[in-house]
């Protein structure tokens, strides 16, 4: 696949499921209250669906930052800070460990307090908040939704689309959730946003070509994790416009990963690097930040 080609893809991929998703999440909005977004903490704008802000409109929010133990510990608290400045209700959350899900509740109460007074003057008591929860695919709803309700009450996975279906979830007297397919928008203005979905797997890795994604990753953490790069590896950081390539050459060697002639398995050794920075084994690493004019460098902060 050429360059030309994979940006295309990157950039204008959308499935046909993702149009009957949107349309169901067009009807269903009427039916609830509050809309709980989850984002990946690595990219907390990048895998914000510009869709849900304008379904969501006139509703309650609460933007969930998951897999927060993934992402830069100062990123984290750059970003917090910004969405509150912005008066959006934001939590960071780990929906694998548990980690900040019982802080939600209060959120949920919080965030629909005017609804519930408007309840309580109307005489209706008792009324659970009616939730959806939304998000681009592989963010981790299900995960989340399992570890709020405390029981396995939806299907997960670790591929992009597991959930398809409608779903209804009563977690409490107080609180239900409505469960939405993951859903990206129909053309990313810009291919850095694509980049990074396809980084942390909102993007079906089937359509990607893994040696370019995995270049276009290692020029990243060439300029900004590069300690971490070397820590993992044990290898030289090349320097030069075609560092990224050689620094993928550098993985296959340090990992052996070789082809039956005995040159260097680009491929695996891409596939290899990809999946260490979505487990994390790569250490803690944030892809954007709220600021344009501040740098990600290995936990430092530059101007």
């Amino acid at each position: 696949m050429s360059g030309q080609d994979s940006k295309k893809e990157i950039i204008n991929w959308y499935p046909g499921h993702m149009t009957k998703a949107r349309r169901m999440m067009q009807e269903d909005i009427r039916l609830i209250d509050l809309v709980i977004e989850l984002t990946d903490a690595r990219a907390p704008l990048s895998s914000r669906n510009p869709d849900i802000d304008e379904l969501g409109q006139n509703k309650a929010r609460i933007l969930l930052l998951n897999k927060a133990d993934l992402a830069d510990e100062e990123a984290n608290r750059q970003w917090m800070a910004f969405f509150r400045g912005q008066g959006i209700y934001a939590l960071e959350i780990n929906a694998k460990t548990g980690a900040g899900i019982r802080e939600i509740q209060p959120l949920v109460q919080q965030a629909c307090r005017e609804k519930i007074e408007r309840d309580r003057k109307r005489g209706i008591v008792n009324r659970p908040v009616r939730a959806m929860v939304a998000g681009i695919p592989n963010v981790g709803k299900s995960t989340f939704i399992n570890a709020f309700a405390g029981k396995a009450c939806t299907r997960t996975g670790n591929k992009p689309g597991v959930t398809r279906g409608k779903q209804w979830i009563r977690l409490n007297r107080s609180v239900e959730l409505l469960d939405t397919p993951g859903i990206l928008w129909p053309k990313f203005q810009d291919r850095d946003v694509g980049l990074r979905l396809a980084f942390i797997g909102s993007i079906n890795d089937e359509i990607l070509e893994k040696r370019e994604l995995a270049c276009k990753l290692l020029e990243f953490l060439l300029r900004y994790y590069p300690r971490d790069l070397q820590k993992r590896y044990g290898t030289d950081l090349p320097e030069g416009e075609n560092a990224p390539a050689r620094m993928l050459e550098e993985i296959a060697a340090a990992r052996k990963c070789f082809l039956k002639e005995g040159e260097p398995d680009y491929d695996r050794a891409a596939s290899l690097l990809i999946e260490d920075f979505r487990s994390g084994r790569l250490g803690r690493i944030t892809l954007e930040l709220p600021e344009t004019n501040r740098k990600i460098q290995n936990g430092d902060r530059a101007e």
